[in-house]
Order: structure tokens, then sequence, then C-alpha cells
């Protein structure tokens, strides 16, 4: 039991903090990493935040100091195992995540595929937990990779839950690298309440998603994802039916632990 319900999250960006533009664009450098750019340089990680090259310089080295950085090959920079322990603490403050998790390996027993869990987080969705199925060939995606709003299943899923004012705002740039299709499959996606893809994020992997709705936590979804080949069309019909009362579940056992 919780002492108190927690206060709804916004799903726009939370105001600025005065007086804070250094420390800001030293987080941005630190988050400017991910699975998508392990590495980088001075002048790249300058240009992703916007400063110049000899401040960048500043920030990097604050960031040596504290053991988060290292220099690689050709004055490249990636983060150090340091930031380890933060994930790991994230993981175990999650209560939507921790809750989830029997659930979570229910349905991907009686599915046969990889279940996962994503939260929203600016422009991307990303991956809170998963739960791998015991097939020899499984679909892998670990806890913290991300993927952009509006791309796979889950992106989709995740933007289609946005308040509409948030989700206009972001849809330009998605129909940038997407294509204009992409707003016929969001309008499905609010009004069905799940989303496919097919070879979006991985080649020859099906996916489907369904929000789980839980007040005072930020928009999240519930992800099955395997090869296509051998996932029948009626297997997805069902896949579908399966992970919406799952995600029920879900929200019935993270409503009953807030009260």
């Amino acid at each position: 039991m919780t002492p108190a319900a927690r206060p709804p999250l916004a799903s726009t960006a939370p105001r600025r903090t005065p007086g804070a533009s250094s420390s800001r664009k030293v987080l941005q450098l630190l988050l400017a990493f991910s699975e998508r750019r392990p590495e980088a340089s001075v002048a790249e990680l300058a240009a992703t935040i916007g400063t110049p090259v000899a401040t960048t310089y500043r920030y990097v080295a604050l960031l040596k100091e504290l053991q988060l950085l290292e220099e690689g090959k050709a004055g490249r920079y990636h983060v150090t195992c340091q930031v380890m322990p933060l994930a790991r603490a994230a993981q175990l403050s999650n209560d939507l995540a921790r809750l989830a998790k029997p659930t979570m390996e229910e349905a991907a027993r009686e599915l046969g595929e990889t279940v996962l869990l994503f939260q929203h987080f600016g422009d991307t969705a990303v991956c809170a937990d998963r739960v791998e199925c015991d097939r020899a060939m499984r679909f892998t995606f670990q806890p913290g990779h991300s993927v952009p709003l509006g791309e796979g299943a889950s992106g989709k899923m995740m933007l289609a839950l946005l308040p509409e004012a948030d989700r206009e705002r972001r849809l330009p740039a998605v129909v940038q690298r997407r294509g204009h299709g992409i707003r016929d499959e969001l309008k499905r996606a609010v009004l069905n309440r799940y989303a496919v893809s097919w070879g979006e994020i991985e080649e020859g992997v099906w996916a489907c998603s369904v929000p789980v709705h839980v007040p005072g936590h930020r928009p999240s979804v519930l992800t099955m994802a395997g090869p296509a080949a051998r996932i029948s069309d009626e297997a997805k019909r069902g896949a579908i039916s399966s992970l919406q009362a799952y995600a029920n579940r879900i929200q019935r056992a993270v409503s009953s632990y807030s009260l």
C-alpha cells in the first residue's frame, strides 16, 4: 500500500528551471548517448546540445572527472559502467514495471513471444522492462532501449496515447520520417486501442501494442513482438485480444497497490 496516489504526470515538457543553463547542458550532453549513438566526438556533442566546442570540452572534462565518460579511439567518448547503478535504481523505483512483471511473465508464457513494457519520455518510448519467451528464436530488446514516437507498434501506440495537442505538435517530424500514411495509422490506433507493425524496428519482426492506462503514471504501452513467419493471422488477432486483457490486469494491479 502506498501513502497516497501519485499526481498525474503531464506528457508535455516540464517548465524550465531558471538559473540552471550550464547544468542543463551537462545533463543534455550525458543524455546524448544512447544505443543508437554509443560514442561521439566533442564536435558532435557540441552540435547536439548547441554549445561552442570549447565549452563542450569543459563539460566533457567534468564528466570524465566524475568517471561518467571516458575517451576511446580517435577522440570519441562513451559513457562508463558508472552509469549502470543509475539504471538499476530507476528499475527498482519503477512501481509500474515491478507490479506488471508477474502479468508480463504469464503473457509471455501464454503467447510464446517476448512481452515488453514501454513508457513515454520526450520523443521516445523507452523499454522499462521485458520478459523473453523460452523459444530458440525470439525478439530481444533490453530495458533502457528506446524507439522514436511513431515508429514500430510501441512508438505508434505511444504517440496515439498523447493528448491531441501534444500529438499534433509532434506529428510533423514523424510525418517527415514516415510519410503521410502515419496519420491514418494513428487514427486507427486511437480508435481501436492497439497498433501493429511488421519489420519497422527489426526486419522480419511482427509486433502489436496496447495502452496501459494507469492514472498518475506516464503514458505506457504493453507490447508483444516475435518473428512474423511463425505468427499466423489468427494468432495475431488472438495476441491483440490477449494483450489487451493483460494490460487491464496490470491496470487493476497498479490501481489496487495505489489505494
